[in-house]
Parts: C-alpha cells; sequence; structure tokens
C-alpha cells in the first residue's frame, strides 16, 4: 500500500493496505499524485483538496459504514475504523476496529497492531505483535506486513528478522495487493540497513524499485532516504550518508521531491 500523509506528504511513514480507496480518501489522492508528473502534483493536490474538502461538509468521515457498522457487519466495523484513522480520529477508530477483531476480523486485528506503534513516545510493540500475530492467524495480508514490522524491532523484544523476510515476501508477490507496495519497500529497507547481515544495497535497490512500479517511479527510495534521515527506534539508526545515498537514486529515477530533499540535507 502507499504511504500515507497525515500533516504534509512529504512525512512519510509504513503503512497498510486499508481498502477501500474512495474519491474522498488520502489514499486516493496519494495514488493521483503518484500517477501525475512532479510538476503537476501541485496542482492536482490542491484540486482534490478543494474537491475533499466541498465533500467533507456533506458528510462524516466514514458516514458510508456507520449504519452497517452499527449493525453488526463486521466488514463495515473495519472499512469506518479504517476511515476514521485516515481523518485523525483514532479514538474512535480504535473502538470500531476492536468491535470488527472481536467478530474474528483479520484486518482489523492488523489495524489495532498498527494503532498500538502509530505513537512513537507511546509505543507499545509487544501489545501490537500479539495483534498482528492473530491478524496473520486469520489470514490478514495487512497482519504479515505489520507482524514484519514488529519483528524487525527491538522495542518488541527478541527479533526474528529471518521470519519478517519470509512475511514480506509472501506479500510481495502478489502485485494485485497494494500490501506488496509496503512489504517491497520493507525488504528493501532490511537489506539496506544490514539488521540480516551485511548490507546488500544491490538487493535494496532491486526491491526499492519492485516498490516503486507499483507506485511513483522513485518513491520507494525516497522513503528509504527520509527513513535514514530521521530513524527509527529500534530498528533504524539515522545515518546521513546512506538518507543521502537513497535520496540520490530516488533524484536519478525521476522523483522531484527525491532531488529536494537531497540538496535540503546535502547543504546542512
Amino acid at each position: 500500500m502507499l504511504a500515507r500523509a497525515y500533516d504534509k506528504v512529504e512525512q512519510i511513514h509504513l503503512t497498510y493496505p486499508f481498502p477501500p480507496f474512495s474519491s474522498f480518501s488520502p489514499h486516493f489522492i496519494l495514488r493521483a499524485m503518484f500517477i501525475a508528473d512532479n510538476n503537476q502534483m501541485k496542482y492536482l493536490f490542491l484540486f482534490l483538496l478543494i474537491f475533499t474538502s466541498g465533500a467533507a461538509v456533506a458528510a462524516e468521515p466514514g458516514s458510508r459504514y456507520q449504519q452497517r457498522a452499527e449493525a453488526g457487519d463486521r466488514r463495515a466495523q473495519y472499512y469506518l475504523a479504517d476511515t476514521l484513522v485516515s481523518s485523525g480520529d483514532y479514538q474512535k477508530a480504535e473502538y470500531w476496529a476492536q468491535k470488527a477483531a472481536a467478530q474474528g476480523d483479520g484486518d482489523a486485528l492488523a489495524l489495532l497492531a498498527q494503532l498500538k506503534i502509530r505513537n512513537p513516545q507511546q509505543a507499545d510493540y509487544p501489545q501490537a505483535r500479539q495483534l498482528a500475530e492473530k491478524a496473520v492467524e486469520a489470514g490478514s495480508k495487512s497482519g504479515e506486513i505489520v507482524l514484519a514490522r514488529v519483528l524487525v524491532n527491538r522495542q518488541a523484544g527478541a527479533t526474528d528478522v529471518a521470519h519478517a523476510i519470509t512475511l514480506l515476501q509472501d506479500a510481495a508477490r502478489d502485485s494485485e495487493n497494494d500490501a506488496a507496495v509496503d512489504a517491497r519497500m520493507l525488504l528493501g529497507l532490511i537489506y539496506a540497513s544490514g539488521v540480516n547481515g551485511p548490507e546488500d544495497d544491490v538487493k535494496a535497490g532491486e526491491y526499492f524499485k519492485g516498490s516503486s512500479m507499483l507506485s511513483r517511479t522513485g518513491y520507494a527510495e525516497y522513503w528509504a532516504g527520509t527513513m535514514f534521515r530521521q530513524g527509527e527506534k529500534g530498528f533504524i539508526e539515522p545515518n546521513k550518508q546512506k538518507a543521502l545515498h537513497w535520496l540520490n537514486v530516488s533524484c536519478l529515477e525521476g522523483f522531484d521531491t527525491g532531488c529536494e530533499e537531497f540538496d535540503r540535507i546535502s547543504k546542512k
């Protein structure tokens, strides 16, 4: 799945595939932006922002699922929870995700796991790991990616990078599923960071390119650069040289934001 933008598009974090991609969702906005040329992104984003702002006046986030969710439809409860996450209402999102998870919805369990590690200052990796494992048992592809992310982070306890790679490789095979985008990005980051032995930029580059092919050329490399720039506690140490390397690759692939970020960091 594509990375989700909360405060601004450039602030990238790993996220997971939570359908549907409606024309009123942040997912749709990002997909449309990645399809457009970088020179057109600003105008497309502005248009979609105005369009969706008008739609928001007419309907509350998730209203299309509200009635079915209240009637006990677990998928509607899950979709409602996901929509609420997109709008930033995490408390209500957790409420409806718990409702769906109580009925055995694997994607809802994955969403709950994601919420447990959403805030770096309050992340509960052990709890996220338990929820993600249940999600995988229920057959959720989203759960595979969340579990893999938890398994490579020391905050969850003993890491299991080999199992994480197996999960991600499984999710990465289905290019028709948005999970493949995130799976390939995380695989690339594992090999680029060296948490699974010596760093392997060749293999990392192959996975990043495979991910970018499903979203926007140069995007996965840009995301890797931002991850190395900011780091992730328990997994990735901030590394300016690695950040510059992957941002440069992104730039060479034609992703203008990668060029801009490379220039900005280079001047520091």
